[in-house]
């Protein structure tokens, strides 16, 4: 099968748990906006910043690592226990260490009055942990299905429960206050409901994963282990200072905004900040969708062509195609985003402006997630070390002069900067190791057109909105028709329906 055929069609199938399953949590957020406060909707916002932080660290590279481990003439059983093993030492220590601790954490981040929430976290994460080795195995043995089920499985648990807990039980006890439901809901938890209801789905998966468990053959091999932690251990540095770069604006946030004189309670006002921050990342994270789906399908598909003679070629053509998709969804987002803001509540539409820089900033982590693997496939993964920390120093120097001037636009506009310096840098480095011709002529065309219809259509101001709507659809309409001209889409399609 040509491989950009099958990259493209696993893509699909795991874009089906990834992008319809993110979507469908997606859909999360005008619930939990419309419900929720702007500082309460904060509480979430810096909580999962520190659980994509952490589960870099518990996972400390060995998914990339079982990958590469298990191309290499190792039995995958082995690779496979091997692996787990570790994991399951180390998330043990982290789960009691967490738990013990919990009250002190919960202090040290000012959550000394729920504590039950870093409980919760250090239980979600643990879960999380156990079961992304499996999860990496269904990837490698290519059951896109398998992987797309259980991940909608947990999709459609978790947003169940939120639906149960934030809409229906409220409605059903303001109807019945002698409801039975009133055994179970208690309206002070607020927030605390997400949470619960992430640990829930969480836990349902980990049940379904334990045959998986047992059909293994056990066996633990100290000398690869020794092997995968060498390899692995600069991935965790990559990954840690990756998670840095993506959720330090989050979590720098709380700290360094600057309060406005006359404010009277500056603990909300800066929650409040950090919500509506949040929430129209969200809006953004449409493009984490199709990046993350062809994440999943791209790493062990671009490990399965390393000696293979047309991988230059192939990897030059899903840059291109790649960045065409990605702006296909940046300008269907920025032309409607009219309609599009309406996903959260309106106390929280004076942070749309982070929309345009956060939305290319996620395609840029597309773009360097292509970029990157040269130096995973050459084993120098010391590069990505030194580039991946390049950009946390841009994220923490950016932050620390931009945020207290220009509060959560001079994050979201760090985010942008940071992503496109690691992109030069990665490139420019990759050209020793793997000088892939990529075909710039195109790729910088289509981002200039891209942008400049964009800001063609901010230009003028409409009395009516579907005027608006009329005019971004012909905008969309001029870039869809350049992309089918450039690219020959006709003659593929009119070649494929002869075959």
């Amino acid at each position: 099968m040509n491989p950009l055929k099958k990259l493209a069609g696993q893509t699909a199938v795991y874009g089906l748990s990834s992008i319809v399953g993110r979507f469908l949590n997606y859909l999360l957020v005008p619930l939990y906006t419309y419900t929720f406060a702007t500082h309460e909707y904060g509480v979430v916002t810096e909580l999962f910043a520190y659980v994509v932080v952490l589960q870099i660290v518990l996972t400390y590279g060995m998914e990339t690592g079982f990958f590469r481990f298990s191309k290499k003439n190792y039995a995958n059983d082995t690779v496979f226990s091997t692996v787990l093993t570790s994991l399951l030492a180390t998330t043990t220590f982290f789960l009691i260490i967490g738990i013990v601790f919990s009250k002190q954490i919960a202090t040290a981040i000012s959550y000394e009055n729920n504590v039950e929430y870093i409980i919760y976290f250090v239980l979600i994460l643990g879960i999380d942990v156990f079961t992304a080795l499996p999860f990496a195995r269904l990837r490698l043995q290519n059951k896109a299905k398998k992987f797309a089920t259980f991940k909608i499985i947990n999709i459609s648990i978790n947003i169940g429960l939120n639906l149960f807990f934030i809409l229906l039980c409220p409605y059903v006890i303001e109807l019945n206050p002698d409801s039975i439901l009133t055994a179970i809901y208690n309206p002070d938890i607020g927030v605390g409901y997400i949470f619960i209801s992430n640990l829930i789905a969480s836990s349902v998966i980990l049940l379904l994963f334990l045959p998986e468990y047992f059909k293994v053959k056990y066996s633990f091999d100290k000398k690869l282990l020794k092997l995968m932690l060498i390899y692995s251990l600069p991935l965790l540095v990559t990954g840690l200072s990756g998670a840095v770069n993506e959720m330090a604006d989050r979590i720098l946030l709380k700290h360094w905004v600057t309060i406005p004189a006359g404010i009277e309670n500056g603990h909300e006002y800066v929650m409040q900040q950090l919500g509506i921050y949040g929430a129209n990342a969200k809006i953004a994270v449409l493009m984490m969708m199709l990046v993350q789906a062809f994440r999943y399908a791209a790493e062990p598909f671009f490990f399965s062509q390393d000696n293979d003679k047309d991988s230059f070629k192939v990897f030059a053509d899903v840059m291109k195609y790649f960045i065409i998709i990605a702006l296909l969804m940046f300008l269907g987002v920025m032309f409607y985003l009219d309609i599009v803001k309406y996903f959260i509540h309106k106390d929280y539409f004076e942070g749309l402006d982070v929309v345009l820089p956060l939305f290319l900033s996620r395609i840029f982590v597309g773009i360097f997630f292509v970029l990157s693997f040269w130096y995973k496939l050459k084993d120098v993964t010391r590069y990505g070390i030194a580039i991946v920390i390049s950009g946390s120093v841009i994220t923490i120097v950016l932050n620390y002069f931009l945020i207290p001037k220009y509060g959560y636009i001079g994050a979201a506009w760090t985010n942008f900067s940071t992503y496109l310096v690691m992109i030069i840098i990665s490139y420019f480095w990759s050209r020793k190791y793997l000088p892939i011709k990529y075909d710039f002529k195109r790729i910088f065309g289509y981002f200039a057109l891209a942008l400049g219809l964009y800001f063609i259509s901010i230009q003028f101001e409409y009395e009516y909105l579907y005027i608006k709507l009329l005019v971004n659809t012909g905008l969309f309409t001029i870039f869809v028709a350049v992309i089918i001209y450039l690219e020959n889409i006709i003659k593929l399609l009119k070649n494929k329906f002869r075959k």
